[in-house]
Order: structure tokens, then sequence, then C-alpha cells
């Protein structure tokens, strides 16, 4: 039941009072983002949800306009504290996860829940996911999940599908609320932001 109804009605809720935050966030942040180099505010991003849906995944825009995408070998973005593609705007709201924020538009909309799986990249077609892949695909991605809130940047691509099929196999309310509070404690302490070299 809590995977379905109640976890969708929890989303909404949240989502709601956290608004008027995010509002305030993005009246001081916008602004910023534009006068650093006169670029749009937001960056979509095509990403595949619950059952292979795509949708545009919202960010606040943290890299210079037409900024080449690189990635680790094992397919994740590539990211580290001198990234030159980076603005310096970038680097604080990175740090501070206010890059993220906007994708509690994606939460209200249905796309997203507040906490589950990181959502996939659209790179490959939904017939050539393998099953941990796949299984990620059985619930809406989060705004922050397991691994983004234990591990972060810390661990490697494959261990961050590992620790997402934990969390989809023990999904409950008190195991989200654990995230939630967890992903708050990372975020203010600034832990595991970039992948140790």
């Amino acid at each position: 039941m809590y995977n379905d109804l109640f976890k969708r009605i929890l989303d909404l809720f949240v989502s709601l009072l956290a608004f008027p935050f995010f509002l305030l966030i993005f009246l001081f942040i916008a602004p910023a983002i534009y006068f650093n180099d006169k670029g749009p505010i937001f960056f979509n991003g095509n990403r595949m949800g619950k059952n292979g849906k795509r949708f545009s995944m919202y960010k606040f825009r943290s890299m210079k306009v037409n900024a080449p995408d690189i990635r680790n070998a094992d397919g994740s973005t590539f990211n580290s504290d001198d990234d030159p593609r980076v603005t310096s705007v970038g680097r604080f709201i990175r740090k501070t996860s206010i890059d993220e924020l906007p994708q509690l538009l994606n939460v209200l909309k249905g796309d997203m829940s507040l906490v589950g799986p990181r959502p996939t990249l659209t790179t490959k077609d939904i017939s050539q996911y393998d099953e941990i892949l796949s299984k990620r695909l059985k619930v809406r991605p989060g705004l922050t999940g397991y691994s983004q809130a234990y591990f972060r940047n810390s661990i490697d691509q494959d261990e961050k599908y590992e620790k997402d099929i934990y969390y989809i196999e023990n999904m409950s309310f008190l195991l989200d609320l654990k995230i939630i509070v967890k992903t708050i404690m990372s975020v203010v302490r600034k832990e595991n932001v970039y992948i140790s070299k």
C-alpha cells in the first residue's frame, strides 16, 4: 500500500509544503545563475522514469553554456572540485545540492518521487536494460535516494545500482524518512560531494 497510494500522497504533501521555500531560493539563485554567464536558469535533462516513461528532469544550471558532456568510465557524470565546465555559482549550488531543488516540480507532476533511485539517462532503449536496470524502472525515480543519501558520489555507478535494488526491495515509510534525514545531514556536512581520486 505504501509503495503506491500513500507514497504518492506523501510526495504531494511534502512537495507542496516545500514549494514556497523553493520559490524563495529561486528569487536569489536565478539572477545569480543568469548574471554569472548570461545563460538559461534551468537545465532540462532527458531521463527515464517509472515503467520506462521518458520525461524532462529539471535542475538549476550549474555548467557553462554549451559545456561538453564528459562521462566517467562507468557512464556516470564526471564531477570534480576543479571541473572547468562548472560556473562559480554552479560550484556552490552543487555542493549544497540546491541545483536539485527544481525537481520538486517533477515530483508534483508525478514524474518523480521524493525518495527513489536517481533517474536513469535515456542513452539506451529499455529493451537493452539488464535485470538490475529494469528493476529500477519499477518505481518512480527520486529527488534523493538511498545511494544519494549515504554515498552520494563516493561509489561507482554499479554500486549505486546495487544500493538502489536494496532500497526497492526494502521500501517503507521509515526507510524513506531515514533517507530524507540522512540526505539533509550529508548536504549540511558536504559529505561525498566529489568522487575520490
